[in-house]
């Protein structure tokens, strides 16, 4: 019987995040009926991120935290319980939140076939440097280092975004350790043309967008990055400004995240990039707004038939929300060496 018991705490977890969940849908759902006051308290936002954290407990991930040097430390949500017959995979986020959020729809169906390793990218989440290298570089030097304590060796890496650049760098710079690696999404290869296009196209100013600070320009975001529903367009701008303030957007680490994409923004576009020696996965969305899927098309040719590329219909650029059933199917089918097809 006292086996049992683990699995009923289990149990009584799960049902009481399902159970908060659905309280807070029907609060957003009667925002324009229910009191002012309730709506603006704060505990709305951090019960998410309580059932954000239980869930990923639930699936058997643990918050483990790096301290890489006196000045760096990465945080990461790991397997808690590593099976040497499961192949290890990391997951990287981009910009928009932490690894918690962009990863909700995959870290369930993926933590059942993989070691999972989450990290939470530096001034996201809870990882942090004093250091003032703000290059992709570095976040996969980190990244990396990270694993290494962890004792993980051989990997798969996938990156959407932001976390994109970041994977491929990760595949650049230790080909020893990452065995095969796949990107979402990724403005990498792109000439500095087609860059000026890109970023002219937005209409505004990027960082107002991809640092949004009020509730018009993260509906802007939202409005930019999904296409086929906006999971906010209830919510009401009190609340959204709340998720901005206090959530998974928070002001906390702003200067430095705004270094930075000014970082990302003002280095010269380079097609010719180094070409990875390992298998590679490019996953794109067909209505992507923010890397149009000409690029990826580009990319793939540039890196030649150890690359494969994987169109998503009706998908926008955050294919992690969009389409996270087919993306969660492409990422274990790559990261098992099985037929995509």
């Amino acid at each position: 019987m006292a086996s049992l018991r683990p699995w009923r705490l289990l149990s009584l977890y799960i049902s009481a995040i399902a159970a908060v969940l659905r309280f807070i849908a029907t609060i957003l759902r009667r925002a324009s009926a229910a009191p002012s006051h309730i709506l603006r308290c704060p505990i709305i936002v951090t019960l998410i991120d309580h059932c954000l954290s239980l869930y990923f407990l639930s699936l058997g991930l643990s918050p483990t935290t790096v301290e890489l040097d006196g000045d760096t430390t990465v945080h990461f949500w790991a397997s808690a319980h590593r099976r040497f017959s499961r192949p290890d995979l990391v997951l990287v986020h981009g910009f928009g939140g932490n690894s918690r959020l962009q990863f909700l729809r995959l870290a369930g169906p993926l933590s059942r076939s993989f070691n999972l390793y989450v990290p939470d990218l530096l001034f996201f989440g809870k990882s942090h440097t004093l250091r003032h290298d703000r290059s992709e570089r570095f976040q996969a030097r980190c990244v990396v280092e990270g694993l290494k304590r962890l004792g993980v060796g051989r990997y798969t890496v996938f990156g959407i975004s932001y976390g994109g650049y970041v994977a491929y760098r990760m595949a650049e710079m230790w080909p020893e350790m990452v065995e095969r690696v796949a990107i979402a999404s990724c403005g990498i290869g792109c000439t500095e043309n087609q860059k000026t296009e890109h970023l002219g196209n937005l209409g505004r100013n990027v960082t107002e967008i991809f640092l949004p600070e009020n509730p018009e320009n993260l509906r802007r975001l939202i409005n930019l990055t999904l296409y086929k529903f906006d999971p906010f367009r209830w919510a009401p701008d009190f609340f959204l400004q709340r998720l901005i303030d206090r959530g998974a957007m928070c002001k906390y680490y702003k200067k430095e995240r705004l270094e930075l994409l000014e970082h990302l923004l003002a280095q010269k576009a380079d097609p010719d990039i180094p070409i990875p020696t390992q298998e590679t996965m490019l996953i794109w969305g067909d209505k992507d707004n923010v890397f149009p899927p000409l690029l990826a098309f580009q990319l793939q040719r540039h890196f030649g038939p150890k690359a494969k590329l994987e169109i998503l219909k009706d998908t926008g650029h955050a294919s992690n929300i969009d389409s996270p059933d087919r993306l969660n199917e492409l990422i274990k089918s790559f990261a098992l060496g099985c037929s995509n097809s």
